[in-house]
Order: C-alpha cells, then structure tokens, then sequence
C-alpha cells in the first residue's frame, strides 16, 4: 500500500482543490563532486572558496542563514538571520538582545547555523559556542547600516507581541522624529554575536542520493577532517 502525502490549495481559475504527490517530489543532484583530497585543510579557507563561488553565481541571498537555538529546557527554534563576517575566530551576526533568539543563547549559549544554496547543490552546517561581540564591533556595523534600518533597530522591541501594524508605525515615526538629526546611538540591547565553532560540515549533493559529507571537527588547536555517510 503506497502512502500519499499531498498539500491541497484552492485552484483560484477553476476554484478546485490541487492536490500535490510531496512523496514524489525529487531532485538529482550531479554538479559536482567533493573529496577528501579537494578540500582546503582549514575549514575557514573551504568556507570562503565555496562563499566566493556562491557568490560569483549570483546565488540569491548567499549571506542567508538558519540560526537554531534552545532555550534552557533544550525546546528549539530557528529562523533566518544574515551573515555579517567571518574569520577564524567565528562567524558574526547581528540581532536584538532581549529577542527570543537573544534570550535563548543567554540561556544556552550554542547554536548551529545552516546555510543552503540549492542553485550550487550545497549546504554547509556549523555548530559551536556563541559569545557577543564586543561593544565596539557592534557600535561600527551599526553605523554602518542605512539610517533607516538604524532607526528600526530602535523602534521594533524584536519578538515582543504588537497589537496592530499601526502601533509599529507609530513607534517607528516616534523614534524618527526622536532622531531627526545627528548620529543614532547604538541601542543599548542591539549588537553582534559570535558563533566559534567545534564542527563545520560541506555537503555536496551526488547522484543517488550518495551525497558528499565532509567534517572538520575541532580537537584542541587541530581540525580533524572526516568523511560521513550520506
């Protein structure tokens, strides 16, 4: 007996449910390959050859990532933040503090970040120890933004619940007229975080769906490189 899962949705010509076969969805990955011998063997210099090329393919939203988090009873949650930097020290991102996610990592401070680029038929994870940044790392990126976008990191108390859109403009013309003019101060719960890993995964899809995994896991100072089964 063959299980059929589908997503029904209205037919807005016709006014009839469509209905999708999700099982059979599927894709066959044979870009490209990815072997022990092809990778850099500092997982930082992997990350920026396979950012690059991301880049040089116009990849939509390469900075795009799924941050995930837990809070102090392990409950998960996850959304998408931007990548803001990156170096051997970790990969940065910025955020309001007292949000659900900057709660979760006071609380917890792991995470994993995911980053998938399907048009590349690749995906990166990495998971490790999260810290903030400091004052004056979060002080320069925030003078860095549009006016406009520093003026929103005033007005949205970030995952607070609103009552209407219209108290969100009001809080957002409020703060506007606030700083009418001269420099926007950095806002006192606003900055960057730090993710310093312990694992980077590169995954390249393969034929069959034996795709290429390949780990660098942190031991002491050393990255110890590994292949995993698809």
């Amino acid at each position: 007996m063959r299980v059929r899962t589908c997503v029904c949705h209205s037919s807005l010509s016709e006014g009839n449910p469509v209905q999708h076969d999700i099982a059979s969805l599927r894709k066959e990955y044979k870009r490209e390959e990815l072997t022990e011998s092809s990778v850099a063997q500092n997982p930082f210099e992997q990350f920026r050859h396979w950012f690059d090329e991301a880049l040089s393919a116009d990849v939509p939203e390469p900075t795009a990532m799924t941050l995930a988090t837990a809070d102090e009873h392990g409950v998960p949650s996850a959304r998408t933040v931007l990548l803001k930097g990156f170096d051997e020290t970790g990969f940065v991102w910025y955020t309001n503090y007292a949000s659900e996610k900057g709660r979760c990592l006071e609380q917890n401070p792991v995470a994993a970040l995911l980053f998938f680029w399907p048009d590349l038929e690749r995906q990166i994870r990495i998971a490790g120890r999260v810290e903030r940044v400091s004052r004056e790392e979060s002080e320069a990126y925030f003078h860095s933004r549009p006016r406009e976008s520093q003026l929103g990191a005033w007005a949205s108390q970030q995952s607070a619940v609103v009552a209407s859109r219209d108290d969100l403009d009001a809080s957002f013309a409020a703060i506007q007229q606030q700083f009418a003019e001269g420099v926007i101060p950095l806002p006192p719960t606003w900055g960057g975080y730090r993710l310093s890993p312990l694992t980077i995964e590169f995954w390249q899809g393969r034929p069959s769906r034996m795709h290429d995994r390949i780990r660098y896991r942190k031991d002491g100072e050393q990255w110890v490189t590994e292949r995993l089964a698809p």
